[in-house]
C-alpha cells in the first residue's frame, strides 16, 4: 500500500511539472534607446545650426537617411530572442529634435508595417532635444499623457575644477539670465492599456554633466526627486500601479539621484510595497555597459520597474529580465575607440554613443 502511495505521488508530481512546463506565456518587450542627435535638415527655431547641410556636422539629406536607416534596424531587432520575435511594444526615446523625425522613423520602410503610434512633447531644451514614446497601437491605448517640468537652478552645486572641465563635454543647458533657472528636458508621463492592462511609463532624459559630474550633480539628484514624486503620485491612486521608468539619468545606480532620489533597489528582497526596482544595478556590478567615456564603461541607460511588476503571480504583467543590446553591428570595428558603440565620426554616420537597453513583461496566456 505505501509503494502505491509512493507511485500516485511521483505519477502526480511529474503530471504537475508536465502541466507546468506546458504553461504558454506572452512576452512583450519594454526598450529604451538614445538615439544620439536625430536631427532632420531643416532649420527650426532650436538651436541646429550644427545639424545643417552647411553646418559643423554637414548633415545633408543623405546623411539623415543613413541615420533613418540605422535606428529603424534596430528598433525593430532590438530584444528580439528565442522567445520574443516582435519588436518592442514600446519604445522610450531622447536626443529627438521634434515629432517630424519620429515621424519620419515610424514610416521608414522597416518599421512602417509595426503600426508605431507617437507620443512627444517639445521640451525647453536649448537645443530642442526632447524624450518620447513609441508605442504599438495594436498592443497599447493610451489613455492619458502630459509633459511634467524639471524646475533647476543654476549655482547649486560646487565650483568646477579642473578635472570636472576637463569633462565638461556639452554646454546645451539653456539659463535664464534672470532667474537662473536652467531649462532642460521634461519628463514624459504615459498612462495606458497594454493588451487591456493598465500601465504607466515614464521616460527620462536627465540633465547632463556639463560643468562635471560633481558641479551637476544636484540637477540629476533633483531629477531622481521629480521621477519619484511622479512614482507616489501614481502609488497613492493606486498601490497595486504597474510603473515602468526609463532613461538616460546621465547617472549610473549607485549616484544619489538613483539610490536616494527615486530609493530604488538593486535585490529583489529589498524592494517593499511602493517601492522600485533597479535590474540594471546587478548589470552595473558585473562591469556591463551602455556607454564608454575614456575606456570606462558606465550604464546610464536605465529601467525601474514598480513593485507590482515583480510579483510572483503571473496571471496579470509581470518584469522578467533585462538586458543591454550591443550586438555586433552596434559597435566600432576600429580605430581609438574600438570596442565603444557605433556614432557618428569622421563624417559617417553611425547610431548612437549608446547602447539600447530592454526588458521582457510577461504574462501567462490563455
Amino acid at each position: 500500500m505505501k509503494n502505491r502511495i509512493v507511485i500516485l505521488f511521483v505519477l502526480f508530481f511529474s503530471m504537475t511539472s508536465l502541466m507546468a512546463q506546458q504553461k504558454k506565456f506572452v512576452v512583450h518587450t519594454v526598450a529604451f534607446y538614445n538615439f544620439e542627435n536625430l536631427f532632420d535638415t531643416i532649420n527650426g527655431p532650436n538651436f541646429d545650426e550644427e545639424w545643417l547641410p552647411d553646418g559643423a556636422q554637414n548633415w545633408t539629406g543623405k546623411k539623415y537617411k543613413k541615420k533613418l536607416d540605422n535606428l529603424s534596424r534596430v528598433l525593430a531587432e532590438l530584444g528580439t530572442s528565442d522567445v520574443q520575435k516582435e519588436s518592442p511594444v514600446l519604445i522610450g526615446g531622447c536626443e529627438i529634435e521634434n515629432r517630424g523625425v519620429l515621424e519620419d522613423l515610424v514610416k521608414h520602410p522597416t518599421l512602417v508595417n509595426k503600426g508605431y503610434g507617437i507620443i512627444h512633447f517639445d521640451s525647453p531644451d536649448k537645443r530642442g532635444i526632447d524624450v518620447a514614446l513609441l508605442y504599438k497601437k495594436k498592443h497599447f491605448q493610451p489613455l492619458s499623457y502630459k509633459n511634467i517640468p524639471l524646475i533647476i537652478y543654476e549655482g547649486v552645486g560646487d565650483k568646477k575644477d579642473k578635472k570636472d572641465a576637463d569633462e565638461d563635454k556639452e554646454e546645451n543647458v539653456n539659463v535664464d539670465k534672470t532667474t537662473k533657472r536652467i531649462y532642460t528636458r521634461d519628463q514624459l508621463l504615459v498612462t495606458g492599456l497594454l493588451d487591456g492592462e493598465e500601465v504607466n511609463i515614464i521616460v527620462n532624459h536627465w540633465p547632463s554633466r556639463s560643468g562635471g559630474e560633481k558641479k551637476s550633480s544636484p540637477n540629476r539628484e533633483a531629477a531622481g526627486r521629480l521621477n519619484r514624486k511622479i512614482i507616489d503620485s501614481l502609488y497613492a491612486i493606486n498601490p497595486n500601479a504597474k510603473i515602468i521608468s526609463m532613461g538616460d539619468l546621465n547617472d549610473g545606480s549607485f549616484n544619489k539621484s538613483v539610490k536616494e532620489g527615486v530609493g530604488a533597489k538593486g535585490k529583489r528582497a529589498d524592494v517593499k510595497p511602493l517601492g522600485i526596482y533597479n535590474p540594471m544595478q546587478q548589470m552595473a556590478e558585473e562591469g556591463i555597459g551602455t556607454l564608454a567615456y575614456r575606456d570606462a564603461w558606465d550604464l546610464f541607460d536605465i529601467i525601474m520597474v514598480s513593485e507590482p511588476l515583480i510579483r510572483n503571480d503571473y496571471s496579470s504583467w509581470r518584469y522578467w529580465k533585462a538586458g543591454v543590446y550591443n550586438k555586433p553591428f552596434l559597435v566600432q570595428k576600429s580605430g581609438q575607440y574600438k570596442g565603444y558603440p557605433l556614432r557618428n565620426s569622421n563624417g559617417e554616420v553611425g547610431f548612437s554613443d549608446h547602447f539600447p537597453v530592454y526588458i521582457y513583461l510577461i504574462k501567462e496566456g490563455k
